[in-house]
């Protein structure tokens, strides 16, 4: 199961980052610098792109504060008596794949799709509680899965947390009711028109991925600026017709699972509105 796998990728390249630091720095910076090196590059990658959310998202904090005190009091200590003569080779492959992880680290803020614009401002759909961004931004590599599909490369998948910092009460559960996210209220992010519901797909029992009758349950808004699609709605849980003016604010449905979804969560996406002029 996926989620697991990138759980345990997550724990695994974290004590990797940590293992590595701790042998650069008892060599000391001198002869241990390209350690230390390829070390905190790990460490930026995983921090930003593990799957922590499937464990804890405080587990993420915890990383943080365990590699940074273990790197301060490793700098500040002497370096071993016993030290190891630095290989050219070694440190030549390390700052290769320091360059590569720090590449990545800088494309989770960066992105690589360079034509995007700011449409209009967007309310957060939901009221109360904590949430996360599963995946979402400029395209590759924080956004891949959204990256290949026609009209939804700066799509987002919102989850909601619980107490524990996790999205599910275990790692991937089979039980709807299990994520927090299941039947939370979606309130609509803007005013506008709504131009079209579905509401007939049932909920997938996770990890389960079947479109429904009419794919996936969702609200289609439009404004002047734009269109604001939202999907995976649960099922006869939408609350607005086609036709009908909402407020922003104003509850559309509950969060499911239907339609193409691993687990209940909430897909939004925005594009410009080029037939402007609505009354």
């Amino acid at each position: 199961m996926i989620p697991y796998l990138l759980s345990v990728l997550t724990l695994l390249f974290a004590l990797i980052s940590i293992l590595i630091l701790r042998r650069g720095v008892r060599a000391g910076i001198t002869e241990g610098w390209p350690a230390i090196l390829l070390s905190a590059s790990i460490a930026s990658f995983i921090y930003l792109y593990g799957a922590w959310v499937f464990l804890s998202i405080y587990l993420d904090y915890i990383f943080a504060i365990i590699y940074v005190t273990l790197f301060i009091f490793g700098i500040a200590r002497r370096p071993s008596v016993v030290q190891v003569k630095r290989s050219a080779t070694k440190a030549f492959f390390s700052l290769l794949i320091s360059a590569v992880f720090f590449m990545l680290s800088v494309l989770y803020f960066t992105g690589t799709i360079r034509n995007s614009y700011r449409i209009a401002h967007l309310r957060l759909p939901f009221k109360n509680g904590r949430y996360f961004v599963l995946q979402g931004g400029k395209g590759l590599p924080a956004n891949a899965f959204h990256y290949g599909l026609r009209g939804a490369i700066f799509a987002m998948d919102i989850v909601k947390l619980n107490n524990a910092g996790n999205r599910a009460n275990s790692v991937f559960s089979t039980r709807l009711d299990d994520y927090a996210i299941f039947q939370d209220t979606i309130y609509s992010p803007c005013t506008g028109i709504v131009k079209h519901v579905a509401t007939n797909n049932p909920d997938n029992i996770p990890p389960i991925r079947k479109r429904g009758p009419t794919n996936t349950n969702h609200v289609l808004l439009e404004t002047n600026d734009m269109y604001v699609f939202m999907g995976h709605f649960s099922f006869g849980k939408v609350f607005v017709k086609e036709g009908e003016k909402v407020e922003a604010g104003q509850p559309l449905g509950l969060a499911g699972n239907s339609g193409f979804s691993i687990e209940p969560h909430l897909h939004i996406q925005a594009h410009e509105n080029t037939h402007r002029g609505l009354p």
